[in-house]
């Protein structure tokens, strides 16, 4: 069964806290090294800690919506990358209709984070994941979606957050579509409800039990199955 090892090098956006910094640690326990993106590195205390005592983690500063930065820290990465790992993303707007904030700067904000984020991530990272192709390594790329983007749960509210969620998993299957010639894998992937800022206390997914359960379905992913839109546990989810 094909699985993340020491063979791989993860790049992850989002990867600061909650399920970005759980999957960090599970990478790192497979063998993988991590190159670990977040806005501000300074500001990420546990993650900052965990590449203080591992050199195989190592901190960029990058904006997912900011092209220009992302294409700066890929610049500075010069060995080939195995996985892509698209997490980095905002919630804002929640509520139902008349409640919720759904200003023209917060669709700004998470449209830009949320969808062209992970474009632009894809984008900047493609040289490498070509590099590593090259050598006839596996290279996999793993969209962080939500459940919240399938049309066959649409019981209202949230609208930016699930419209955001709903268009980064077509790109995700679109990109999985131009890349397949190149047998780079994509696929979209929902992480459960995770007990995170963005879940909230009541969540019944601890952030490492999705970490660990996203790793493995990241490990499975193959040209035979680019595409796929799953949950944590391997379930397929409508689109």
């Amino acid at each position: 069964m094909p699985a993340i090892s020491d063979k791989d090098h993860m790049v992850l956006t989002g990867a600061n806290r909650g399920i970005g910094l759980e999957l960090v640690k599970a990478a790192r326990e497979a063998g993988a090294r991590v190159s670990a993106l977040c806005r501000r590195p300074d500001a990420a205390g546990d993650l900052m800690a965990l590449a203080d005592s591992d050199p195989a983690i190592r901190l960029y500063a990058a904006d997912v919506s900011d092209r220009d930065q992302l294409q700066t820290v890929s610049d500075r990465i010069e060995r080939p990358v195995t996985l892509l790992v698209c997490n980095a993303g905002q919630y804002r707007g929640r509520g139902d209709f008349e409640e919720g904030d759904y200003s023209p700067g917060a669709w700004e904000t998470m449209l830009m984070t949320n969808v062209a984020g992970v474009f632009f991530t894809i984008k900047a990272f493609i040289p490498q994941m070509r590099m590593a192709r090259s050598r006839d390594q596996a290279v996999r790329v793993a969209v962080i979606s939500s459940q919240m983007a399938s049309s066959a749960r649409a019981p209202g509210g949230s609208y930016i957050y699930r419209a955001s969620k709903a268009a980064a998993t077509n790109l995700a299957r679109n990109l999985a579509q131009d890349l397949a010639p190149e047998e780079i894998a994509v696929a979209a992937y929902h992480p459960g409800w995770v007990s995170t800022d963005m879940g909230g206390a009541r969540a019944p997914v601890t952030p490492a039990a999705s970490a660990a359960g996203l790793l493995q379905r990241f490990g499975m992913l193959e040209p035979e199955t680019t595409g796929a839109f799953e949950d944590y546990q391997g379930v397929p989810l409508l689109f």
